[in-house]
């Protein structure tokens, strides 16, 4: 593609060199340079990429897209812009022939739910027989092609190219999570979304964002820039679910499961393998368990609704749905234990995890809950999270979660904090013994929660990546201790 044709959509400060040069590939990463490529050098946390501009060069850049330009000569057309990050997201769209143009795309926001809410918003469009795709933490999907997940939201030219290969599959629909790094970081930059949903915000992403007010600016941003050809739909049972949109130009739309609303649910009964709903004033029975799976089995109604699907329909297919791995997921032992998997990794999501299972669970069903804290994250939610574990169960052990580089012990002892002496826990660092223990306490019809990783089948020691998933671990220890 000629350069000229790349950058129409993008204001430059100043450019040095032709603009009526052919471009091979678009990259970031200076290792990654081939003859013919367009370089865009962004500012990181740690790390410059104007450092790099002369190696991509000599490697075979031909352009280069920066904020400022390098001391010395260059043999390639050099463009400046204010924001390196907004223009390689308005390139990378242009590059791959606006592919969000000739989709309807639909992005997911919130601290809980992102993934659910996208991952059955799929399953269901291509229920009613459409081609679709998929971007979420979990997985990436074109069609039926299923890609490995690096980033909730991936970098603007991975991700337009994901998006020009499910125009190419045929796909009408693309559902993807939209996370605060994303929106700040501009990679949905020069995306056209058909429309937005919002499940909630709690604390969450502190270390990045610093304060929780900076956090739901980060989320109320992406509605502020949808089009007003989009629409946007909100949960306005959060408190912040009003301010969401606040200064959308999109059309607004409303759920709730408590409040008069466009969109409303309520719970008739739940038990460990599902429950019946009302929504729209249908009743249906759903395979999720939740009153925060409600909230997101509704917020997926309710855009199906604005993308034009016909009521019955989508409430038929949407009975028929099952949970996201990793999200509520439940594991029965030949001898009645059950064991829940989930990814709740928040003190909100836990807390909404325990709830649930404080409203199904019998009188003399005890509780036992495995969990710890990510490390080289917000250290502000760890005591909190292990005081909600230990006052919402009957036992709790504090184990290692993704450590990274930080001593797990010292995560553990962060979160102990948070008790007092009335609690009952134990500390675990190996999160396999500590599944193992948990389980070995357990009597028929007990009840184990697992939380913290759900869908991931690793575990980060350091830097290195391990296999270890929580559903193959609570499956052996079923099969160890014969329970």
């Amino acid at each position: 593609m000629i350069l000229k044709d790349i950058l129409k959509d993008l204001t430059a400060g100043k450019i040095v060199g032709s603009l009526d040069i052919q471009i091979s590939s678009l990259v970031l990463d200076s290792r990654s340079v081939e003859p013919g490529s367009l370089f865009f050098a962004l500012r990181g946390t740690e790390i410059d990429g104007h450092d790099f501009i002369s190696a991509a060069i000599e490697k075979g850049a031909v352009a280069v897209i920066c904020e400022h330009i390098p001391t010395g000569p260059h043999n390639a057309t050099m463009i400046v812009v204010e924001d390196s990050h907004k223009a390689m997201g308005q390139a990378a769209s242009a590059f791959n022939g606006y592919p969000s143009r000739r989709l309807k795309l639909v992005g997911v926001t919130g601290t809980n739910g992102k993934t659910t809410t996208a991952t059955l918003l799929y399953n269901l469009v291509r229920g009613l027989g459409n081609k679709a795709g998929l971007i979420s933490t979990v997985d990436y999907r074109i069609g039926d092609t299923i890609l490995p997940s690096t980033h909730t939201t991936p970098d603007p030219i991975r991700l337009n190219a994901m998006l020009a290969a499910m125009v190419e599959r045929g796909c009408e629909y693309c559902f993807m999570e939209v996370s605060s790094h994303s929106v700040m970081q501009q990679r949905i930059a020069g995306l056209h979304f058909t429309g937005g949903a919002f499940t909630n915000v709690t604390h969450e992403h502190l270390d990045y964002h610093g304060t929780f007010a900076a956090y739901i600016s980060a989320k109320k941003r992406f509605f502020d820039e949808l089009p007003s050809t989009a629409f946007a739909v909100t949960n306005i049972d959060d408190k912040n679910g009003s301010v969401m949109i606040q200064n959308t130009k999109a059309a607004v739309k409303t759920i709730s499961v408590r409040s008069p609303a466009d969109f409303r649910c309520r719970i008739v009964e739940q038990h460990f393998d599902g429950m019946l709903l009302s929504i729209d004033g249908i009743e249906l029975w759903v395979n999720f368990i939740g009153r925060f799976n409600a909230y997101n089995l509704l917020l997926v109604y309710a855009c199906a609704r604005e993308l034009g699907f016909a009521k019955e329909d989508t409430l038929r297919i949407l009975s028929s749905l099952t949970p996201v791995s990793g999200r509520f997921e439940t594991i029965r032992s030949p001898k009645g234990i059950t064991a829940i998997v989930d990814y709740a990794h928040t003190p909100d999501a836990l807390k909404n995890v325990l709830d649930t299972i404080a409203e199904i669970r019998k009188q003399g069903q005890r509780l036992f809950v495995v969990v710890g804290c990510g490390g080289d994250r917000d250290t502000a939610k760890r005591p909190v999270m292990a005081r909600i574990a230990a006052s919402n169960c009957d036992f709790a052990i504090f184990t290692s979660d993704n450590p990274r580089s930080e001593d797990p012990a010292h995560i553990i002892a962060q979160m102990r904090e948070g008790l007092d002496p009335s609690h009952r826990t134990v500390s675990i660092i190996d999160r396999r013994e500590a599944i193992c223990t948990a389980v070995a306490m357990s009597q028929p019809d007990d009840i184990v929660l697992v939380a913290g990783k759900g869908h991931e089948t690793y575990q980060i020691v350091g830097s290195e990546r391990h296999h270890f998933d929580d559903k193959e671990e609570v499956t052996k220890a079923f099969m160890s201790y014969d329970i």
